[in-house]
């Protein structure tokens, strides 16, 4: 990813906190101080209808929030890949919820990231912090913010809200930067150097 701008689309069903996580991505940029955009997209219903947004962190100022070339897509479900997989730019990133996503053939030219986001989640007993998940392993990759800034951030995002709500989202922030790192991503050539362990 660049060191000064990522391009992001997270996309699921509705019910599965897309919005919410790109919510967290953009205020952890801004109060970070990158410039940052939050656009959402709704599929014909809520809960159990598809849901997507997309956001920008930059060092520099937004010329545009539309996201058409993503450097990285976040996706929870299959439906999300079908329609946002030819969207990533040559050398970008695929985040993909394989607790939902089969293994597939995906492009050759770009970089997969295969996280078991349900499955943590519910080690953590509430599948609703699945998307959580997804954010710690983003930041693991990302270059403009950090996990120690998204740690900072999401208090601000659930205050008023029962401190067993913010430790579980904390403990599934860190479950999903954890995976990512114990599983010693390197990528060489694409999606044949995704490894699931070494």
């Amino acid at each position: 990813m660049s060191s000064t701008v990522e391009r992001i689309i997270l996309a699921g069903f509705g019910g599965q906190g897309i919005l919410f996580l790109g919510k967290v991505i953009a205020e952890t940029g801004m109060n970070s101080d990158k410039h940052v955009s939050w656009i959402p997209s709704y599929g014909p219903e809520m809960r159990g209808g598809t849901a997507n947004c997309s956001v920008i962190i930059s060092e520099h100022e937004i010329a545009s929030p539309m996201v058409t070339v993503p450097d990285v897509v976040i996706a929870m479900n299959t439906p999300s890949v079908s329609k946002f997989n030819q969207k990533i730019k040559a050398g970008g990133m695929l985040m993909y919820n394989s607790s939902l996503i089969e293994r597939q053939e995906f492009r050759d030219d770009i970089r997969l990231v295969e996280i078991p986001a349900n499955e943590i989640a519910e080690e953590l007993g509430d599948q609703k912090v699945a998307s959580l998940v997804m954010a710690g392993a983003y930041v693991k990759f990302s270059k403009l913010i950090t996990l120690d800034d998204i740690l900072k951030t999401l208090p601000l995002m659930l205050k008023g809200k029962k401190q067993e709500m913010l430790d579980l989202n904390i403990a599934a922030l860190k479950k999903g930067y954890d995976y990512v790192e114990e599983k010693k991503y390197m990528f060489g050539r694409y999606v044949h150097s995704v490894f699931k362990g070494i």
